[in-house]
């Protein structure tokens, strides 16, 4: 079988692969990605925050995601039933990007890819891995479109695989997550919204069911016209509708008189509905002899504050520093120089989560009289700036949570 060698091999051509390709060329580094599909290809998490403009600009590729022309994003917004309230990214606790994008990832993906491989990276398209072996010099079996198998031997690998997780499975790493199994159903729609509708294109908007607080609905809008269109619940309630993908879709955003009043001139599945379940993953490291696993495929926790990519990012540019200081003779210690850090903050963000489902912080950002200062270190994390010490909110999450649950549930 035919070897190749490379400094760093990495699995995945998405966010994280083509982030880290690009800052490990910066630093010299030979650089392989092998990406299983070929791009343009759809994926979800649509909705990025600001703190991952930080690692795109780090790794040299903020103008060609900038002249991509992808929607402006400043904010979210969020409503449930009467209530509605919304946040500004731009007035925030924490210093850094207050805007972003919102964008098609199959576009998006691919320009980073294209960024990465201006960059000198290699990335071979269609390009499936069929085996692992970590160690002092990581080895993997590939087999190309051809049907060619042959080998790639690298100094190190990341797995940016994403929902494929490849090294968890073919190491044994996967451990279940602590989150119920949740599904999400979910289309493009031409949304045709009047301009009168009060409806801000440059956020996200949030929507609660009107009866059940722990089921949600995303609404993204695109610069084309389009929305991404989604709602999450567990799948014991999305059981409960019959019919076709779109036909369940329909139904229950019909429940909510928000959506119906906004979607109701709407061209429904620009692209096909699809579902998936069980997305929320852990890992029992995201590390081992000559490999670290990248965003989703160490750890997803759920869509509903957008943070997978900006997971993506900060992991990239963890396992990049590290990398780094490996090949300037320093001895890296990869649990406390990047996992540590990386679960912190994904910690933050896990605790944010817990706390959505179980209403209590849907009672904050509803409360009708927020403090000013904690309502903009909230705005932080929820701008993606979860690695932020100094915020309160990051340091203290559980303590402070619980706190102000109680606080605005009085």
């Amino acid at each position: 079988m035919k070897t190749e060698r490379t400094d760093i091999l990495i699995i995945g051509a998405g966010p994280a692969g083509s982030v880290a390709a690009a800052m490990l060329r910066q630093q010299g580094r030979k650089v392989l990605i092998v990406e299983r599909e070929q791009f343009p290809r759809f994926s979800i998490g649509e909705s990025l925050l600001p703190q991952s403009m930080e690692y795109i600009q780090a790794a040299g590729l903020l103008q060609d995601v900038v002249e991509a022309g992808f929607q402006y994003k400043n904010g979210a917004a969020f409503v449930r039933g009467e209530r509605t309230t919304e946040f500004d990214f731009r007035d925030k606790f924490s210093p850094g990007w207050g805007t972003t994008y919102q964008v098609q990832r199959a576009d998006f993906d691919h320009v980073l890819a294209k960024g990465a491989e201006r960059m000198g990276a290699d990335v071979r398209y269609r390009h499936e891995v069929l085996s692992a072996e970590p160690g002092e010099t990581p080895r993997v079996t590939v087999r190309s479109p051809e049907g060619e198998e042959y080998a790639i031997e690298a100094d190190f690998m990341l797995d940016a695989s994403g929902f494929g997780r490849l090294l968890p499975r073919l190491l044994k790493l996967e451990s279940p997550s602590n989150f119920p199994v949740r599904g999400a159903i979910f289309t493009h729609v031409r949304d045709h919204i009047p301009h009168d509708a009060g409806f801000d294109r440059n956020k996200i908007l949030i929507t609660t069911h009107p009866e059940h607080v722990d089921v949600w609905y995303w609404t993204i809008p695109f610069s084309n016209g389009c929305c991404s269109l989604g709602v999450v619940a567990e799948t014991a309630f999305l059981d409960r509708y019959q019919g076709t993908e779109l036909e369940r879709l329909q139904a229950i955003v019909g429940e909510d008189p928000n959506l119906t009043r906004l979607l109701k001139n709407a061209e429904w599945a620009v692209l096909p509905v699809r579902q998936i379940t069980g997305y929320s993953a852990n890992v029992s490291s995201l590390w081992g002899p000559g490999y670290a696993l990248l965003g989703n495929a160490g750890e997803f926790l759920d869509p509903v504050f957008s943070s997978g990519v900006t997971i993506a990012f900060k992991s990239a540019q963890l396992a990049s520093e590290c990398l780094r200081r490996r090949y300037a003779g320093e001895a890296v210690d990869w649990e406390a120089d990047f996992a540590a850090p990386l679960r912190g903050g994904v910690q933050t963000f896990r605790r944010f989560v817990e706390s959505w489902y179980a209403g209590g912080f849907q009672r904050i950002i509803f409360h009708p009289d927020p403090q000013p200062d904690i309502r903009r270190m909230i705005c932080s994390i929820l701008a993606g700036y979860a690695w932020d010490r100094k915020n309160p909110y990051v340091a203290d999450t559980q303590r402070r949570l619980q706190v102000l649950e109680q606080l605005c549930t009085g």
